[in-house]
């Protein structure tokens, strides 16, 4: 499979208390994805859903992570995650739209208008 091609560099600022990092390099890696990533990065970020980095880390993370699950199908690590995961991502390509229970919910409470 045509893949676009990335470097992942990690870099550690500083610890969870403020202290400088005490990793002498970052953590650099190659990685492939089908799509552009980006791009869907951008697109996240324009859905002002969440802030920039957290959009960005978003759209990072999930691709990556969807990448090796992808690439690794069978591998029993993902058999059991891969329909929850397939929803999830249904669910966030659909927008921030309220889950099935929540819009249920929301219905059944007292004066709301069912239309």
């Amino acid at each position: 499979m045509k893949q676009h091609r990335y470097q992942i560099t990690v870099e550690h600022l500083a610890d969870a208390h403020g202290n400088p990092s005490t990793h002498a390099e970052p953590l650099r890696f190659e990685a492939g994805n089908h799509d552009d990533i980006l791009a869907i990065a951008g697109r996240m970020r324009s859905r002002g859903e969440f802030p920039p980095d957290t959009a960005n880390a978003l759209a990072v993370g999930l691709k990556l992570f969807s990448e090796v699950m992808l690439e690794n199908r069978g591998h029993p690590l993902f058999v059991d995650f891969a329909p929850h995961f397939r929803a999830f991502m249904q669910h966030l390509k659909n927008g921030a739209q309220r889950s099935g229970a929540d819009a249920t919910a929301a219905e059944a409470a007292p004066g709301s208008d069912p239309q």
